[in-house]
């Protein structure tokens, strides 16, 4: 792709684009950048609204990224190291303004899903975006990546009729892994998080009950009140050894936390060595095998997407900021997490 002349700017163009940038830990910027011509197989899209993914995203802010490993291989336009400076992101909603040769001009006009770092203008092939359903809103949309986690979560966790279930971390992915495990006939469903304002969102979208991880003992009312399923979605270390505790024997604890270079300690030197419990780990690059044979990525996005309007997770976005004030948007991730939920950034 190559700088694009002034008559070459496609639609809604201003010729001079921006870009978030990861320059030093806790230190982000906006940069200009020219807006790009795409090559005979790309499209330019022009980003309307892109999310912060507070996870994966305040990793990266606070430097908590192993330096020798790939942010991530199945996203080209993140297969870099973590090493700073570097731009990051994956949670972008926008129009198609500008097409290759080599594309058919009908993708011209039409809004798309692109797993891409924070920018105003980009270029990629048609076949790296997803296309966003006429009936869903950009606000929706641009959660996409947030919705399909939770989806993987839940797939994994493989929850069952009448089991207790527990959820430790209620931010944006853990509050949509409850509201889908709402829908399940199970038992009991009981969440865990420091703050009181995600609490009360949890219980709002279907948790029976929703406590502070330091009364997560006897969460449970039945049996030995323990859990038969617990997922550790809080990005804090300290809750994967609460989750273990709180399941039960032959349980399942799903760890879909990505704690970057931070490290746990897990008291295992009780009760479960005999308790068969299993840890799995939870990842959304891939399906999972025991059900690779008959779902794929393609099938799970198209869920995902039908998703997006019936979870309206829009409803949990907490801050809407003019991308000119992105080191804003993260300080607020940082340092006010009981006010700060989902931040988007407007271009």
């Amino acid at each position: 792709m190559t700088a694009e002349s002034g008559a070459e700017a496609g639609r809604g163009s201003d010729h001079s684009g921006r870009q978030v940038r990861f320059v030093a830990p806790g230190r982000v910027e906006v940069t200009r950048m020219p807006v790009e011509t795409p090559d005979d197989d790309e499209v330019r899209v022009e980003t309307t609204l892109s999310a912060i993914s507070p996870g994966t995203e305040l990793l990266v802010y606070r430097d908590q990224v192993p330096d020798d490993m790939p942010i991530d291989e199945t996203i080209d336009s993140l297969n870099g190291a973590a090493t700073y400076p570097l731009s990051y992101g994956y949670a972008t909603v926008g129009t198609v303004t500008a097409a290759g040769g080599g594309v058919d001009d009908e993708w011209i006009g039409r809004r798309v899903f692109a797993f891409h770092p924070h920018a105003s203008h980009f270029c990629v092939p048609p076949e790296a975006l997803v296309r966003v359903p006429p009936g869903v809103a950009d606000e929706d949309a641009v959660l996409l990546a947030m919705v399909e986690t939770a989806v993987s979560l839940v797939m994994d966790g493989d929850p069952n009729i009448g089991e207790r279930v527990a959820v430790f971390g209620q931010g944006v992915v853990g509050l949509l892994t409850t509201a889908l495990l709402a829908r399940f006939p199970l038992s009991r469903l009981v969440t865990f998080d420091h703050c009181e304002s995600r609490r009360e969102r949890s219980r709002a979208l279907g948790a029976d009950a929703s406590r502070p991880p330091d009364d997560a003992g006897e969460a449970f009312e039945t049996g030995d009140g323990r859990a038969d399923l617990a997922y550790e979605v809080s990005g804090n270390p300290a809750a994967l050894d609460a989750a273990i505790a709180t399941t039960g024997d032959d349980g399942r604890v799903v760890v879909g936390s990505w704690y970057g270079s931070k490290r746990t300690t897990l008291d295992l030197g009780g009760r479960f060595h005999r308790s068969h419990i299993r840890l799995q780990s939870s990842q959304v690059s891939r399906v999972d095998t025991d059900h690779a044979g008959r779902w794929d990525k393609e099938r799970r996005l198209d869920l995902v997407v039908d998703l997006l309007s019936e979870l309206g997770p829009s409803e949990l976005v907490t801050h809407r900021l003019p991308v000119e004030d992105a080191p804003r948007a993260y300080r607020l991730l940082d340092q006010t997490p009981e006010e700060a939920l989902q931040v988007l950034l407007e271009y």
